[in-house]
């Protein structure tokens, strides 16, 4: 049979990125992925990472139902465990390959790229952004820092660190995301 992709969201869901529009736009790109995960036989997780911690929210699968139900509780607030996140997403894609090797893996990282929880938290995430790119893990960095102020580029220095495509949209759009991983995951 044909191989199958596996999308692993890795979403932001601080308090820099907790604004309800924001994060509506990333539920509504991950279901619809996941309708069209289930057409073709891919699947589709997610974690988050907020306040201290992060979390497998949605472990990988084909069910838009669980997926669903998953992402209408999604809390958001608090700090950023970004390098907590990046190594949950690892973990997720390491068991995944074991469970089934043939299924390709793309990681899309949704954050402003700000890390705050812990001491050296952006050195810690650039760490662990290297030791998933030294992995060949296919990546694509969605950056969400917004247009309007003073930019850092936290997010594209991580992408760089991932050896990801970078996209950047300031404020997420759900179709522009879609787009990008549909795209990526053709390639």
């Amino acid at each position: 049979g044909r191989e199958g992709n596996l999308v692993l969201f890795c979403v932001d869901a601080s308090g820099s990125m907790g604004t309800k529009r924001r994060m509506s736009e990333v539920k509504t790109a991950i279901v619809s992925l996941l309708l069209d995960a289930y057409q073709r036989r891919d699947t589709v997780g997610l974690v988050t990472f907020a306040g201290a911690e992060a979390t497998v929210a949605l472990p990988p699968t084909g069910s838009v139902e669980t997926a669903v139900r998953r992402l209408e509780s999604l809390p958001t607030g608090g700090r950023t465990p970004l390098a907590e996140g990046l190594m949950q997403a690892a973990e997720v894609l390491r068991i995944a390959a074991i469970r089934d090797p043939r299924r390709r893996p793309l990681l899309v990282l949704v954050t402003d790229g700000r890390a705050t929880h812990g001491e050296k938290a952006f050195a810690r995430a650039k760490q662990a952004a290297g030791w998933l790119a030294q992995r060949g893990i296919a990546t694509v960095v969605v950056d969400c820092e917004p247009r309007r102020g003073v930019r850092l580029g936290l997010a594209g220095e991580l992408a760089t660190d991932l050896g990801a495509e970078y996209l950047d949209l300031g404020d997420v759009a759900a179709g522009n995301l879609i787009r990008t991983v549909t795209e990526r995951k053709a390639a």
